[in-house]
C-alpha cells in the first residue's frame, strides 16, 4: 500500500480515529511501563498506547506481513551504556503484541502466510480505514503549489584555454664595479735646473 501524505499526521489521523471509536483500549500498566529497554523514561504523553497502535497498523501496511520481532526492531533504538559505547536494542516486544491483538480483534489486521513469510496484514475493513484517514489529512493538509521549471539557458561552448603570454626574463640591474683603489702615486722630487750663464 502507498502512502501520499505525510506520516506524521497520518499516524495523528489514525489515533484520534482510534481513540474516538475505541478500537483499542490502553491497558492499566500503561502509564508505568516503557517501550523499550533503550528508553530512560516512560512516555510523557498520556495517549502514547493510541499513537503507537496506529504506528504499527501502518507498518503492518508497509511491510506486512510482519510479526513482533520485525517490529521490535523497527521500533528500536540506541541504548546509553554510560562510558562504554552505545548499542542497538529492539524495543519491547510486549507493547507490540498487545498492540496487534487489539487490532486483530477489530478486524483491522490477521494472520496470513505469503511467500513463506508469516504475519500480520491488512483486512479490507484496516485497508478501507488507513485510506478514510488518508483522505481526510489530504483535504486537511496545505496544498503546495508547485513552481513551473525555469527554462533551461542555451548550453555555452567550451571556451578553448588561451595561452599563456610568454614570461620575459627580468633584465638584472648592471652592477657597478667595485671602487678600485688607486695607488697614490708617490711624488718624486724634480731637481731645480740651475739657471744657464749667458755665454760671453
Amino acid at each position: 500500500m502507498q502512502f501520499t501524505v505525510d506520516a506524521r499526521l497520518l499516524n495523528r489521523e489514525l489515533a484520534r480515529e482510534m481513540k474516538e471509536r475505541k478500537i483499542v483500549s490502553p491497558p492499566s500498566w500503561t502509564p508505568f511501563v516503557k517501550t523499550g529497554m533503550h528508553k530512560q523514561r516512560v512516555p510523557a504523553a498520556r495517549d502514547w498506547w493510541f499513537h503507537r497502535a496506529a504506528a504499527v497498523l501502518r507498518a503492518v501496511a508497509v511491510k506486512g506481513p510482519i510479526g513482533t520481532s520485525k517490529l521490535a526492531v523497527k521500533f528500536g533504538g540506541r541504548m546509553n551504556r554510560g562510558v562504554k559505547p552505545d548499542i542497538f536494542q529492539p524495543a519491547g516486544t510486549n507493547v507490540l503484541r498487545k498492540c496487534l491483538q487489539q487490532l486483530e480483534k477489530a478486524k483491522l489486521v490477521k494472520q496470513a502466510v505469503h511467500a513463506g513469510h508469516k504475519g500480520r496484514v491488512l483486512t479490507k475493513e484496516g485497508t478501507s480505514f488507513l485510506k478514510d484517514a488518508m483522505g481526510r489529512v489530504e483535504k486537511m493538509a496545505p496544498k503546495v503549489e508547485k513552481k513551473a521549471p525555469a527554462p533551461k539557458a542555451p548550453a555555452k561552448a567550451p571556451e578553448t584555454p588561451k595561452e599563456a603570454p610568454p614570461k620575459q626574463k627580468e633584465e638584472k640591474p648592471a652592477e657597478k664595479p667595485a671602487p678600485k683603489e688607486t695607488a697614490k702615486k708617490e711624488e718624486t722630487p724634480t731637481k731645480k735646473e740651475a739657471p744657464k750663464e749667458d755665454a760671453k
